[in-house]
């Protein structure tokens, strides 16, 4: 039996549920790679309930470093509207303060793996994830115009660098192959333990909505398929509706009935708390967002000549070596391969990259 906790706190005293979630989910952290990943959609304000907040996360930070690790990094690859602007999107949440110096651009390093030829044969995975001894997974009590809720099974997406989660958006086609494809994603690397941002949630239409709630929760679980449906639950939502919760259930991962999961805490629904529409549909095919997405797939980097040192600092530091040295001495792309991960236009020390 999976067991889920719910417990009261604010983020002035969110410690104690951080310490609370930690006897009930030990972890054997000493001499460890640990890898700390919050849900940092994109650049924005803490007050904005986009991601998880700073308080939980340096909370969690915090717990760790007195478990004596081998190493620590926080890190996430941003969302398809943030690409390319990791730094920034940490320092504008305060996630980078919280991070204690331990942040990375983990979008910087990555490492090609299987996966479902469904939608895609391979994809590139974030390195340090694939290295990590273990991984602790900070979601945010928010819906999501797609999969109706985004939680612990969804956090796992932010493990792709760059816009080739713009592509699997696209090769997906439907929200329920969407859905479907989370729970592939996930299946990647599963976290460890898992932490949710419950205080403040979000419900409407995320998960960039402005419509924000006072729970005054934190909830954990070392199961994400067990804490997404005590998370459906309190929403109002019946978790056997959801495709991807129905999908991990099959795969294996776990079981969205309650009678199947022990509660600590004491597990109530939100009033009348608004969720988006169930199917998802007319988000995926809202004209914005496939204009959004369109556009971050088919940008590519290009030297401009005149800035261009010829240093092979990009080519160096391209994660899937789409780059190489022209006759002329510029990088060229190799469009097949890059994942327009932006990480030669961050490392260029002449500024010389855009992407066009």
């Amino acid at each position: 039996m999976s067991k889920v906790m719910i417990h009261p706190a604010d983020y002035e005293n969110v410690r104690q549920a951080v310490d609370r979630a930690f006897e009930l989910f030990p972890l054997e952290l000493l001499g460890k790679k640990v890898l700390i990943k919050p849900n940092v959609l994109r650049s924005s304000e803490a007050k904005e309930g986009v991601v998880t907040h700073p308080a939980v996360l340096r909370a969690v930070v915090e717990k760790v470093e007195t478990m004596k690790p081998a190493a620590i990094v926080v890190g996430d690859n941003p969302g398809v509207f943030s690409y390319g602007a990791n730094e920034e999107s940490f320092t504008k949440t305060g996630l980078m303060d919280a991070a204690r110096g331990y942040y990375q651009n983990i979008g910087n390093d990555s490492q090609k793996v299987d996966f479902n030829p469904e939608f895609m044969p391979k994809v590139s995975v974030s390195r340090v994830v694939l290295d990590a001894d273990i991984i602790i997974s900070l979601p945010k009590f928010k819906t999501h115009g797609l999969t109706v809720i985004t939680g612990a099974i969804k956090n796992s997406y932010g493990f792709l660098p760059g816009a080739q989660k713009a592509k699997l958006h696209k090769e997906a086609g439907n929200a329920e192959r969407f859905h479907e494809l989370l729970v592939d994603v996930f299946r990647l690397r599963i976290p460890d333990l898992f932490i949710m941002d419950a205080v403040v949630g979000m419900e409407g239409n995320g998960p960039a909505s402005p419509d924000l709630r006072d729970i005054g929760l934190i909830l954990a679980s070392d199961n994400a398929v067990a804490l997404d449906a005590i998370v459906a639950v309190m929403m109002g939502c019946e978790p056997g509706r959801l495709r991807f919760l129905q999908k991990a259930k099959e795969a294996g991962l776990g079981d969205y009935d309650l009678h199947t999961i022990e509660v600590i805490g004491v597990l109530k629904q939100v009033p009348d708390f608004k969720l988006p529409p169930l199917s998802g549909e007319a988000n995926l095919e809202n004209e914005i967002i496939q204009t959004a997405i369109h556009s971050r797939m088919i940008l590519r980097p290009q030297a401009d000549p005149e800035l261009c040192t010829s240093c092979g600092a990009c080519v160096d530091q391209c994660p899937v070596s789409a780059l190489s040295m022209s006759d002329d001495h510029l990088p060229q792309v190799d469009a097949d391969v890059c994942i327009t991960c932006f990480c030669c236009q961050e490392i260029c020390p002449e500024k010389a990259i855009t992407l066009r």
